[in-house]
This record gives C-alpha cells, sequence and structure tokens, in this order.
C-alpha cells in the first residue's frame, strides 16, 4: 500500500462534501495507492472538476475570487485530486483584495461541491470579519455545496445563479478496512505501537464500536460548527439550518431562495454589474461632495 498520508486525510478525517464527489475520490485514491495511475484526462473525466481555474481577477474596481472544485488546505493531494482550490490561497487572496485601496467590493465566484472541513472555519472567520470594510458578494455559479457553501455565508450577500445547487449542510467520513482483501493475498498487516488510541479505527481490521464512536464525535463536532457559522451567517437559528436548509442535501436556486438561503438569483456578471454600479455611484459621490466642499471653503475665503 502506497500514499498512506493520503488515504488517513480522505478515509476517516471528516469532509463537508457532497457524498457522490465523496465516494469519487475515495474510488481515486483507493485505485491509486494500490497502483492504478489515471491521467489527469480521466480524472477530469471522473471528477468533472478539473476545468482550467484562473486566479483572482479584476472587473473595474470588483475583484472577483475563484473558489472552485474540491476544497483542501495545501492541496496535499493534487496528485490524486484535480481542480481544486488551497484554502490558503484563497485566503491570501482575499486578505489582499480586502486591502487594496483600488477594490471596491469583492465578488466570491463560487463553484464547489465542497471539501476537507480543515481549515474553513479559520477562513469563513475572516471573511465574516470583513464585514462592513467593503461589499463581500458570495455567487453560487452554479454549485455551492457542504464546505464552498459554508464559506458563502461568512458573506454579506449570497446570490445564486438562476441553475445553481446550494446546500449540502453536513459532514462525512469513511472508513475502508481492507483486511478481508490483504488475508486474499496472504497478507497480514501487524501494527505495533504505544497509546491506546493510536491506531483507533486503523484500516487493517473491522471497525470496531470505538472507533466509530470516536468518527461520530467528530463528524457531529464538526456539523454543530457548520450549522453554528451558517446560523451566524445567514441571521437564523441553529434549529432553522438543521431542519430546513435542505437537510443535508442540496436544492435549487429558487428553493435556496424561499428558504432564505440566498438572498437574491442572478448571475455572476449581473452580480458584478450591479456591485460596479454601486461603487461607481460612490465614487461619483464621494466626487461631488468634495466638490461641494471645495466649493464652501473658497466662498468663506473670499467673505
Amino acid at each position: 500500500m502506497r500514499y498512506e498520508h493520503v488515504l488517513q486525510a480522505v478515509f476517516g478525517s471528516p469532509w463537508a462534501i457532497k457524498p457522490e464527489m465523496y465516494a469519487l475520490i475515495c474510488e481515486i485514491v483507493r485505485d491509486r495507492a494500490m497502483g492504478d495511475r489515471l491521467t489527469a484526462e480521466e480524472i477530469t473525466q471522473r471528477i468533472g472538476a478539473a476545468r482550467v481555474r484562473s486566479g483572482a481577477a479584476r472587473n473595474g474596481s470588483i475583484a472577483v475570487l475563484p473558489l472552485h472544485g474540491v476544497l483542501a488546505p495545501r492541496m496535499n493531494m493534487a496528485h490524486a485530486i484535480s481542480g481544486g482550490t488551497s484554502l490558503e490561497v484563497f485566503g491570501a487572496m482575499f486578505r489582499q483584495a480586502m486591502a487594496d485601496p483600488q477594490i471596491a467590493a469583492v465578488v466570491l465566484d463560487v463553484d464547489s461541491p465542497g471539501g476537507s472541513v480543515f481549515g474553513v472555519p479559520e477562513l469563513w472567520d475572516d471573511i465574516f470579519q470583513a464585514r462592513g470594510v467593503k461589499p463581500v458578494v458570495a455567487v453560487s455559479n452554479p454549485m455551492a455545496a457542504s464546505a464552498a457553501y459554508w464559506l458563502a455565508t461568512a458573506a454579506e450577500e449570497i446570490v445564486a445563479s438562476p441553475s445553481a445547487e446550494l446546500g449540502s449542510v453536513g459532514v462525512i467520513a469513511a472508513h475502508e478496512d481492507i483486511s478481508s482483501s490483504q488475508a486474499k493475498q496472504g497478507i497480514t498487516t501487524t501494527l505495533v505501537m504505544a497509546g491506546r488510541r493510536k491506531a483507533l479505527g486503523n484500516q487493517y481490521e473491522p471497525l470496531t464500536d470505538e472507533a466509530r464512536a470516536d468518527i461520530q464525535g467528530k463528524v457531529d463536532a464538526y456539523y454543530a460548527m457548520f450549522v453554528d457559522a451558517v446560523a451566524r451567517g445567514r441571521g437564523v437559528r441553529p434549529a432553522d439550518v438543521r431542519s430546513g436548509y435542505g437537510e443535508g442535501g442540496t436544492v435549487l436556486a429558487q428553493e435556496a431562495l424561499k428558504l432564505g438561503m440566498v438572498d437574491t438569483v442572478a448571475t455572476l456578471q449581473q452580480t458584478i454589474d450591479r456591485l460596479s454600479g454601486t461603487s461607481s455611484a460612490r465614487r461619483r459621490g464621494a466626487v461631488a461632495m468634495e466638490a461641494e466642499l471645495s466649493a464652501r471653503r473658497r466662498r468663506l475665503l473670499l467673505s
């Protein structure tokens, strides 16, 4: 077995991602660990999220930041998962855009099935704390699922494109028991360890009740963090998120609007145009106010 660190990151760790995408990632990583090597094109065909991604873009005074593909810290699994976004890189782009005086507003261009939970609460807090500094709008273009929706709720406003799919508020983890497969190959793995819980939930034996409870506890804890963040970001009660908001599934744009998961339905370009008009109006207002103040100062000097 190769890629042990990748297997540990995928199996047993909590993910905030659409279940079908998680199943695909598990399959690809499992096959890769067993020696099968898919080409980048084959991974693209199977995951469907590996189209060419660009970095931050400027549209006048609007910064458009892509939050695309599978989300993970540092994307250490880039050799197995294609087309994703590093949360650290995205966070740096976001902070740079917020600090740039030439940027009037920031748009998060979201097209993601979600990803690892690691790093999401920290990035969510960075985005949430930026409220009031300058407009930050998340656009589901077209998918904002699980960890991607989690991050979108930190923005001041969420826009759903007409064909958008949003939600999947939930956390998932898998355990893979390879002991039967090894037995058929005449292989026995013996773990030598210190610390009673060190190998809890390992892949070389069936999942024990204690290991299941340990994984479930982590899943529940991250789910609570997810729900509380969505509730805070959307200004609702956690109970409203748990009992509504798709109840772990995704919903389409109009249903999301009805449930209060988004603020409006519009395309990415319509959102950029609206924000550009608003920022232009602000600039015109500031120029007019400065001109009026200058005129007043001149009148005072002449009087």
